[in-house]
């Protein structure tokens, strides 16, 4: 369980780091009066918002995990583990994609078909994919050995479970209505109290 804890917790981090980060850099050729190269970036969250996100839906899956039993937990987990996969798919085809800077170059220039030269792509791509790599182990966790984990504390459930205040509040009604029939039928009026 602490396994599963500490994973997603810094997949999770991992990635929110990972995708404020340059991704892309490059140059656009602008000229005033003479050509002028201007350099450009663009983050991760610039190339997709995905990653981050679902690193976001990753950490309040981990949370949920613990919070629910049975078909709950199961589920959650999954929500986990694939919010980890899709994560990695994600940042790995940001890792070459230069659309962002393309649309960065054309801001910088003023021209809409502007784009980067000279695009290098930086590391940090990869580092988000690690991180959701890390995701994706802490739901496949949950899933494998999430049955035998503790859930939250039923000290302050009512015994019986749900239905128990529900059937003592109907038998409570039932009580409540005969009790008004048998004044009426000693001659009181139950509405003069």
């Amino acid at each position: 369980m602490a396994a599963a804890l500490l994973l997603g917790v810094s997949g999770a981090a991992l990635v929110l780091y990972a995708v404020s980060r340059t991704w892309a850099e490059g140059e656009v050729a602008v000229r005033f009066g003479q050509q002028t190269l201007l350099s450009v970036s663009a983050r991760g969250s610039d190339v997709t918002a995905v990653p981050g996100a679902l690193a976001l839906v990753g950490l309040a899956a981990l949370v949920a995990v613990f919070a629910v039993r049975r078909t709950g937990r199961v589920l959650v987990s999954a929500l986990l583990a694939l919010s980890g996969a899709v994560t990695v798919a994600t940042a790995v085809l940001g890792a070459a994609d230069s659309s962002a800077l393309d649309d960065d170059a054309a801001q910088a220039s003023g021209l809409s078909d502007a784009t980067a030269v000279e695009v290098t792509h930086t590391a940090w791509p990869w580092v988000a994919a690690a991180g959701g790599a890390l995701l994706l182990l802490a739901g496949l966790l949950a899933l494998a050995k999430g049955r035998d984990w503790p859930g939250m504390s039923s000290r302050y459930e009512a015994p019986g479970g749900a239905r128990a205040p529900r059937r003592a509040a109907r038998a409570e009604g039932q009580d409540r209505s005969a009790d008004l029939w048998r004044a009426l039928d000693r001659g009181e009026d139950p509405t003069d109290q």
